[in-house]
């Protein structure tokens, strides 16, 4: 234990998480980062709330590859989590904060006054022993969740409905926020993580408050075999390819491809618009991410 330890350089302390760094002692940790974890309280999930999960390896019903470079990844388990939050006026207290493996937020697993166990997306800032309730009149405190109509302006809210009673469908990944920005005519104007604007109806649900473990977007895996764990096989660039490849293969030495970046396929990238037609959601775009 006193080894492990002695690895550790530093640990740069923001808020309730850190980024421990390691002593370069290979080359794989040379360049390492990770979280320090403080903020988990248990190790084993709720056996009710956890089911299994088969790979596709990027593979469809017919076993063709339609997303390249999945593949492999350590074994997990899928944690079901209340993203619709239906259970009204219920007050629950949080047990305990956990590790989900397959997402980059925290997950907080909450035992509600009925005997009810679920788990919900955890806040930043929401500790174990708090009280969250879901309703349609209830204070404005993170983990709470209610119509947006009933949400002030300029509130971070996460777990965000687009269609009443579906269950939450955006900003729900470590950090992720947005903002009430206006209410005009049963709608209101929120300003997504991306920078765009949209027009959600204003009994759609959200949660308040921000995604917790801030600090997800400051690791750095430093080796190809984290990566691995993660699921993600290795890239080829097109330009070491042959012609018969990829269009950007071929050539005397090294050369950059000689034309404007493609796919494999030619389908021209970096700018070029590949969406057909509009969709009828496209008029509550208020302001577009670019």
């Amino acid at each position: 234990m006193f080894c492990l330890w002695s690895r550790f350089v530093s640990a740069l302390e923001d808020n309730d998480m850190a980024i421990k760094k390691f002593k370069p002692t290979s080359p794989g940790i040379r360049f390492k980062t990770s979280l320090t974890f403080e903020e988990i309280t248990t190790d084993e999930p709720v056996r009710s709330l956890v089911t299994g999960v088969t790979k596709k390896g990027g593979r469809n019903n017919y076993g063709r590859i339609t997303v390249r470079h999945r593949g492999g990844g350590h074994k997990r388990r899928y944690r079901i989590i209340d993203f619709k939050r239906d259970k009204q006026d219920v007050p629950g207290t949080v047990q305990s904060v956990e590790y989900d493996p397959n997402r980059s937020a925290r997950l907080a697993l909450i035992h509600y006054a009925d005997g009810d166990k679920r788990y919900i997306l955890w806040p930043h800032g929401l500790q174990v022993g708090e009280t969250v309730v879901a309703g349609d009149k209830v204070d404005i405190k993170p983990g709470n969740c209610l119509p947006l109509k009933n949400v002030p302006l300029g509130t971070m809210i996460h777990n965000l409905e687009l269609k009443i009673g579906k269950g939450g469908q955006m900003i729900r990944s470590a950090g992720g926020y947005g903002q009430l920005m206006a209410k005009e005519k049963g709608y209101v104007q929120v300003k997504l993580p991306s920078g765009e604007v949209r027009m959600v109806l204003d009994r759609c649900r959200a949660t308040v408050g921000q995604i917790g473990n801030l600090d997800h977007e400051k690791v750095s895996l430093g080796k190809a075999g984290r990566m691995r764990l993660l699921g993600r096989r290795p890239k080829v660039r097109g330009v070491v390819m042959n012609p018969v490849d990829h269009p950007h293969g071929g050539g005397e030495g090294k050369t950059s491809g000689g034309r404007h970046p493609v796919t494999p396929w030619g389908v021209p990238t970096k700018g070029y618009k590949t969406r057909k037609g509009s969709k009828s959601s496209d008029k509550l775009i208020v302001k577009r991410r670019k």
